[in-house]
């Protein structure tokens, strides 16, 4: 069964810094409740995932993970190198992955060394080797956890108001080029997020109140609005982003 955003359940807190310990708690319930033997995970950049990484790399929360079993990937990157400041995976491996008992092998980062295109399509072979398979299978995810963000534009990962990529239903990967923010992004597209047991949007800051109305009303004018999945969608949101504050 296919769940879409006006299907997602959603819950506020009081700031950021809760919403971060709220996802660890989710992190840490997905790694554990997995019945397969690895459980494929897809990051997310931004500051409310640099605090939940924070969060996870402490002692009493990374170990009540088995780091063995984890398999690291991400739902988009910069095409940059992975040493500049915008890049998701330098911030994930400062922050989390540099710090836990994760085999180095079982951690995915985009490829930003070639061409954005040639990049996108060896990412999508690196997931296709990691699920066993070259087709999305019905009822066997690719991930058991995608973690999403909000842009101000409605944009989720890189799907970029605009883009080509929110067109690919082929694909697992693809290549944005907004104009609105700098770089070339490579993203993984709808059929790819769609392949998951969980979904959770991370929205904090005042300045996604409209749109975070407007993704829990499953606009589909709005790029993040079309997310859908085959498990379930959570959004966790703190009080500014909720109107609440």
């Amino acid at each position: 069964m296919t769940t879409d955003m006006q299907h997602a359940s959603s819950h506020v807190f009081d700031n950021a810094g809760m919403v971060a310990v709220i996802m660890a708690d989710w992190f840490i319930r997905v790694v554990r409740d997995c019945k397969e033997p690895k459980v494929r995970i897809a990051l997310s950049g931004g500051s409310t995932p640099r605090q939940l990484f924070e969060i996870l790399a402490q002692p009493s929360a990374a170990k009540e993970i088995d780091w063995s079993r984890v398999e690291i990937f991400y739902g988009d990157e910069r095409h940059v190198p992975y040493d500049n400041p915008d890049s998701n995976h330098k911030m994930a491996m400062e922050t989390l992955l540099s710090k836990v008992p994760l085999p180095p092998a079982q951690i995915h980062p985009i490829p930003v060394s070639g061409k954005v295109e040639d990049d996108a399509a060896s990412y999508q072979e690196t997931l296709q080797k990691a699920y066993g398979s070259d087709v999305l299978l019905p009822g066997k995810p690719l991930f058991e956890l995608v973690m999403l963000g909000l842009g101000a534009d409605g944009h989720t990962a890189s799907l970029f108001p605009g883009q080509d990529v929110l067109n690919d239903q082929k694909d697992w990967v693809g290549v944005a080029r907004p104009d609105t923010v700098p770089h070339e992004r490579i993203t993984l597209t709808y059929p790819a997020i769609a392949s998951s047991r969980l979904i959770v949007f991370l929205v904090t800051g005042d300045s996604k109140v409209w749109m975070l109305r407007r993704l829990m009303a499953g606009d589909e004018t709005i790029p993040s609005g079309r997310i859908t999945s085959e498990g379930d969608i959570v959004i966790l949101a703190d009080r500014d982003a909720a109107g609440e504050s």
